[in-house]
């Protein structure tokens, strides 16, 4: 048997196992979902689109659409010129979306598919757009597949027609509808106008009337992408997943941006709110402050619960260092902080944060995987679990009280629906957490009467 010592695992490099990711293309969907009228189009296999369909399927409990190239063997070798063609013709012709947007897979990015010419070669109809982005699947995770989806559209469409808007262009990050609607309803309280780009509500979050419609009403439309070459500014929600996007418009169209972290969290949605005041000179609503203040008294009120309690929690980077950020707020600490998706900016903001609340001894993580953060929980247990429905395993078996937030939810249900994101969101999470953490609490306190009993 192989014997691994401590040292030998923890520098373990060259193999994830239970990876805390999934691949670009899947990211990539989600954005194209975010469009109205958009379908998005998997440039490789069958296989491939009908996983990350699924995927986001299983998440959301809606239809996730997309169309394929359908590569065989042939297009391994000669390339998949002939099947996109085809396909972006079919797709027009047979389920008629106003844009097709397309990305690449492992396959295809392998053998070097060049979509630049591929795309300027075909026949589209009137009226009728393609757009592109390179997502091999290899290389990154769904968050880079995101955000580059993002940045295809800004390069294709968006323009600076040289008279302004007057709105500010607001990047959500890889979140929920629920959170979109979120932050679109503080916007509207704060009287700015804004382009969420892209929003999925209204298309993953779709209503039930009886009757199915591929392109429901919400996403963000081609005329507000085109319309963002001609915002006030950017406000980019979360540095890992929409700077680089807010970076291309800039570069392309001048608009200049601002990032702040995805506001989960009472300071986090202080800034986002800071954010809009000073792009429109604003005053913050009543109503707001309400919420806020409604926040900060229920964290006083359950603070006998929460307070030095331990934390592992894992996920996307953005999600992650907005839960982080809630958990110090709320007195706790955050001991293990863990996301799949590389880049060395994760780990300086998390060590912000915990150098900002003077919390030592964590272990914070990139590119890490959730076999590594069960062996951490094993050697230093903590108190509570927060994270995606794959952590389940790692609560059941050390039995810990565990919280489900981010992507994916595979074993819950409505979730998608509601915020985590502003003082609502935040509410929420506070709510869940305080409700794990007591009703570990009561089956303890039970597990002891029954002892003394016995």
């Amino acid at each position: 048997m192989l014997d691994l010592t401590p040292k030998e695992i923890s520098e373990r490099t060259a193999l994830k196992i239970n990876p805390c990711k999934t691949c670009q293309p899947v990211g990539a969907l989600y954005a194209a979902l975010g469009v109205h009228a958009c379908m998005p189009h998997s440039h490789g296999s069958q296989g491939c689109a009908s996983y990350h369909r699924t995927f986001l399927s299983r998440h959301f409990k809606e239809p996730a659409i997309a169309s394929t190239s359908s590569f065989t063997e042939g297009a391994s070798v000669f390339g998949g010129g002939s099947n996109i063609r085809t396909g972006v013709r079919n797709v027009f012709e047979i389920y008629n979306p106003d844009i097709i947007a397309v990305h690449t897979t492992c396959l295809s990015e392998t053998i070097g598919d060049d979509m630049n010419a591929y795309i300027q070669d075909m026949e589209i109809p009137d009226g009728k757009l393609v757009v592109h982005t390179n997502t091999p699947s290899y290389v990154g995770s769904h968050i880079n597949g995101y955000y580059n989806m993002m940045s295809g559209f800004i390069n294709y469409l968006s323009k600076k027609s040289g008279q302004g808007n007057g709105k500010a262009a607001v990047f959500p990050g890889f979140v929920n509808p629920g959170d979109m609607r979120e932050i679109r309803r503080m916007a509207k309280l704060m009287n700015t106008p804004i382009t969420l780009f892209p929003d999925t509500a209204g298309v993953m979050d779709a209503p039930m009337t009886g009757h199915y419609v591929m392109y429901p009403k919400g996403g963000t439309t081609i005329e507000e992408i085109v319309g963002l070459g001609d915002c006030k500014k950017t406000i980019a929600l979360g540095a890992l997943t929409s700077e680089a996007p807010a970076i291309t418009l800039e570069r392309k169209c001048g608009v200049p941006y601002e990032v702040i972290p995805l506001p989960i969290g009472i300071e986090s949605t202080d800034l986002f709110l800071m954010a809009l005041q000073k792009a429109f000179s604003r005053d913050i609503p009543y109503e707001l402050e309400e919420e806020r203040g409604q926040l900060v008294d229920v964290i006083l009120d359950a603070h006998f619960y929460l307070y030095g309690k331990r934390v592992a929690i894992f996920g996307d980077p953005d999600t992650v260092i907005g839960l982080t950020n809630l958990v110090l707020e709320m007195g706790m600490i955050p001991s293990y902080v863990l996301t799949g998706t590389p880049g060395d900016g994760f780990a300086k903001a998390v060590n912000k944060l915990l150098g900002a609340y003077d919390v030592t001894g964590s272990r914070v993580k990139n590119a890490g995987d959730l076999f590594e953060l069960h062996q951490w929980i094993m050697n230093e247990p903590v108190d509570l679990l927060i994270g995606t429905s794959y952590g389940k395993q790692i609560a059941k078996a050390e039995d810990i009280p565990f919280v489900r937030a981010g992507f994916p939810i595979l074993d819950r249900y409505a979730h998608s629906y509601f915020p985590i994101v502003g003082y609502k969101g935040a509410l929420r999470l506070v709510e869940k957490i305080t409700e794990a953490l007591m009703d570990r609490q009561d089956r303890d306190a039970a597990d002891e009467d029954v002892e003394l009993v016995m």
